[in-house]
Order: C-alpha cells, then structure tokens, then sequence
C-alpha cells in the first residue's frame, strides 16, 4: 500500500515518525517535517513500519549525500542530512527514550557532543566479502552491497581499502589503524594482528578483533567526561565494569588508589593486562560480586548494547558508590538502567550524548549518577 504522509520526529532506530489513519507510522528514508510518498512493508496492530518512495517536501535540513553507495549500502542512514540535524536528533532521541521509557521526565540531556569530523572518522571497519572485495549489508537484508569506496574510514584505512589484496576465498576483513600510532592490520577471516592506539596520553594494546572505540576522537571525548564525572581523587577505589581492553582503567583510573577492572573477553583480558598496572577480574560483570571488594567509591561502566540489566545495576550499586557513569551506546537500555539506579536511590544529574558515529543513528550516552 502506497500513503502520503507527514513525518513529525525522529524514532530510535533512525526512522521519522508519521501517523496513518491515527496509528503511527515509522518511515525509513524520511527526515522529521517531510511530507513524502511511502510503501507500508510491515503492518502490525499498534503500529506499522514504511519505507520512502519519494519525498514531495524535503526538511531544510535536508542535502545531497556525497557517498555513491549511499541508499542501498545500509552503513549509513542519515548522509544526507546536515550534521547540525543528526546531533539534534540524537539529543531529543536519548530525551524521548528517557521520558517513555524509562519514565523520567525531568532529566538534563544535554546538547550532542560531536567529538571528531563528520567524515573520515572510523579506525575499524569490519567488512564482508563479494568476490575478495568489501561489501556492507543492504540497510534491513542480508544482502550484501559491494563497496567502491567507504568515506567513514580514516585515511590509513581508506587507503587500506583501495590497495585491499583480493582474496577470493575469504568471507570476511576487519581493517584498524592506530590514528595516533600509524600502525595498520588487515584481518581476513580468523587471522591475529595487534595494532597500538594512543588516547589521553595513554598507548593500548589492541589484540585481533577485541573491542576498542571505533573513534579515537570519540574515545579521548569518553575519558574526559567520565572523569568530568567522576572526578576521582587519590583516596578513590574505582570500580571499571565491563573494562575491555583498559580504556578507562588506565586513564580515569590514574589518579585513584585503587582500580578493580571486571572482564569477562580473554584476549581484553590479556590486552587490559598490558594496558593497566592491574590484575583484572576475568568473570562476567553481573555475576562478579562475589570475587569483589566490598565498597567502591566510584563506577565507571561500558556495558554492551543490551545494558546493565537488573543484575547488571545490583552489582554497580552493591558497593555504595558515590558516583556513577554510565557509557552506553543504546538510548533505549539506557533509560531502562537508568529507571533501575533511580529505583535503588541514585539520580540522574545529566545526560551527555556523544556523536561518535556520524551519518548514523548511533548515539553514544554518558550518563552521571549520584546519591
């Protein structure tokens, strides 16, 4: 079925919001305050999801995406719209998340920080493979889109990519760089590599694939306001859940008496060893209190997409921090951790979203709790 419609705002996940015959109505390829024709592909009882087949009245904020691969390539959703919007949006998405989500209405969100440039900003791409060269997934399909060109990459891996050597039977790549090193690693498939990056004065060790920030300015961005947070002081134990490979240990983490970084991936393990004058606890963050102290002054957690959880926040809260910050890259977990400090009588001072991943809808959250 073919509508016109008139998009309102911008949902989590990237789509604009419209209404249809009073249900609403999520458009793909449609930006808030555009009037455009769209296809429904999917009708469910509350509401109904559409793609745009033509945008009749495009936002002001609307431009022309300077990627060729932009549409079908689903590694971008918001190219074509002017940086000032895309924070905006994500400001008022992490709002919207809170408020009916997690019932809090009265919560800071405080203008969307954009830490690097809008392009050119990834230090790792992970890639399929068609025929040896690199392709992303068609935005909601499993088919593959091959890449001429990716312009998120930052230059050594851009230039990683144009030379990439075809390997005909590899099915996938993995491309890092170190922005502030210069070192490089091409990954096919199961292949090992280490690469060394530089962020708040600090050199990491990163081990094949383990997880570190895909955007180094991002990642100096995170440091400075966890420890604006934190603000951790000689006489502090700092409690790192979720620790990776050290980010956060080694950096907020340097002025306190003591770190306990919780990790449960063995090559983060290894590297959060190389990283941090520490021994790390290897266990799974929501099931490590009974291998830890019994009171931490200060948390720090980077849980993964699905959030803390109720086990998750019962273990950050079983210390009796003063303070807490939450990094979290889902707007809609984190308004649910956020219902469960405010539920164990912590309150949430502010919201800082982050703009790590410009061109989508990605929003990084740092979040500052306190009782």
């Amino acid at each position: 079925m073919t509508i016109e419609v008139t998009t309102a705002a911008m949902a989590h996940g990237g789509k604009a919001v419209a209404r249809h015959e009073g249900q609403v109505l999520f458009v793909t390829g449609a930006y808030p305050h555009e009037v455009v024709q769209a296809e429904v592909t999917e009708a469910k009882k509350r509401h109904s999801f559409a793609r745009a087949l033509a945008i009749f009245e495009p936002s002001p904020h609307r431009r022309a995406a300077p990627c060729p691969h932009f549409g079908p390539c689903g590694g971008c959703q918001w190219q074509s719209a002017e940086p000032g919007a895309q924070a905006e949006w994500k400001r008022e998405i992490v709002a919207d998340q809170l408020r009916f989500v997690g019932k809090l209405g009265n919560v800071e969100v405080r203008p969307t920080i954009s830490p690097g440039p809008e392009f050119g900003y990834r230090n790792r791409m992970d890639f399929a493979l068609v025929g040896g060269r690199p392709a992303l997934h068609r935005e909601e399909s499993q088919e593959l889109v091959e890449l001429s060109v990716c312009l998120l990459l930052v230059a050594p891996l851009f230039q990683l990519f144009v030379d990439l050597p075809i390997r005909p039977l590899a099915d996938r790549v993995t491309l890092r760089a170190g922005v502030a090193t210069g070192e490089t690693a091409v990954l096919f498939d199961d292949e090992h590599g280490v690469i060394h990056e530089e962020v708040a004065g600090h050199t990491f060790r990163v081990t094949d694939r383990a997880f570190f920030q895909a955007n180094t300015a991002g990642a100096e961005e995170l440091v400075r306001l966890v420890t604006e947070v934190l603000a951790p002081g000689p006489n502090d134990r700092l409690l790192d859940g979720y620790a990776g490979g050290g980010l956060f240990a080694a950096t907020v983490g340097a002025g306190c008496r003591e770190v306990v970084a919780v990790e449960s991936d063995p090559v983060a393990v290894a590297d959060l060893k190389a990283n941090a004058d520490l021994v790390p606890v290897r266990a799974k963050f929501e099931s490590s209190r009974p291998r830890l102290p019994r009171s931490w002054d200060l948390v720090v957690v980077d849980p993964p997409r699905a959030g803390l959880g109720r086990e998750g926040v019962e273990t950050v809260v079983a210390g009796h921090p003063r303070t807490v910050a939450l990094v979290a890259c889902d707007p809609a977990s984190f308004a649910r951790d956020a219902a469960l400090f405010t539920n164990a009588g912590y309150r949430l001072e502010y919201a800082q979203p982050v703009d790590m991943f410009p061109q989508t809808f990605h929003i990084e959250i740092v979040g500052a709790f306190s009782r």
